[in-house]
């Protein structure tokens, strides 16, 4: 353990601020991305690890490169991921620390889960703009006449339209494009669509929350939000003061030639 080396896992713009965050300071993290358009994103610098892993690789990557600690950057709704980071930090006996994303006040309609959000979509009519991604496709099926009703906007990566086809989902209802959106692309969207409902996530500012709210609004469209699960964790500005405050700390030990055992903070 030769010097202190954050590994993040990516997947949301506080995970690639926090990677810039330790790039101009000095500290050799490393970063891990499912695409490498989240891979395209960071800054010069990095050691870049692209890839979807589950626990076991993400333990293989801690150990074989060095790193002295996770931060868990991963999309708040990316459940699975952050299980597989805690279980991964655990075995190896790392600390883990989460890194949250800024909440955004939560306009419109709400839903607890995806359940409750296709009971919501099954007592109305109006056409949908999905913007929930693609993993949230296979639970829409549910909704009444989704063949006719939605439309997905879904990130152009390799198969994706094959993919939604696949589904049921009517191929010509299929928007692939890349984000952040403005409101003046949403409200393209919605009247391309002809949509009377936009649904989203609860993905606060980073997300492009406030811009689809303002958009459903502008075009007169209800929009319903499934809410984040709560959790505990830091924002970016606790995060980069702890990094900060753990690399001082671990410098501290080196000087002073403590058992490497001893670097370990849970």
């Amino acid at each position: 353990m030769s010097s202190f080396r954050p590994l993040i896992f990516g997947g949301t713009t506080e995970g690639r601020l926090l990677a810039e965050f330790c790039a101009e300071n000095g500290i050799p993290c490393g970063v891990s991305v499912v695409s490498e358009y989240g891979a395209s994103l960071l800054p010069d610098g990095i050691t870049v690890h692209t890839g979807r892993l589950d626990s076991f690789q993400m333990r293989e990557l801690l150990t074989s490169c060095g790193y002295t600690l996770a931060v868990d950057a991963a999309h708040p709704y990316a459940v699975e991921a952050r299980e597989n980071i805690r279980a991964a930090c655990n075995a190896e006996k790392l600390p883990y620390l989460r890194l949250l994303r800024e909440n955004s006040e939560v306009r419109g309609m709400t839903a607890e889960s995806i359940e409750q959000l296709v009971e919501m979509l099954n007592s109305r009519d109006e056409v949908i703009l999905c913007t929930l991604g693609s993993k949230a496709l296979p639970a829409l099926t549910a909704v009444k006449d989704y063949r006719e009703r939605i439309w997905a906007r879904v990130l152009p990566s390799e198969g994706i339209k094959e993919y939604c086809v696949s589904l049921g989902f009517d191929e010509s209802k299929v928007i692939c494009a890349k984000g952040p959106f403005s409101v003046g692309q949403n409200i393209a969207d919605l009247e391309r669509s002809g949509a009377g409902i936009l649904i989203t996530k609860e993905s606060g500012k980073a997300g492009g929350y406030l811009e689809k709210a303002a958009a459903a609004e502008r075009c007169g469209a209800v929009m319903i939000t499934l809410t984040r699960p709560r959790e505990q964790g830091l924002d970016l500005n606790e995060a980069e003061a702890e990094l900060l405050r753990r690399r001082s700390r671990f410098e501290r030990w080196k000087i002073l030639g403590e058992n490497e055992e001893t670097l370990i903070e849970k």
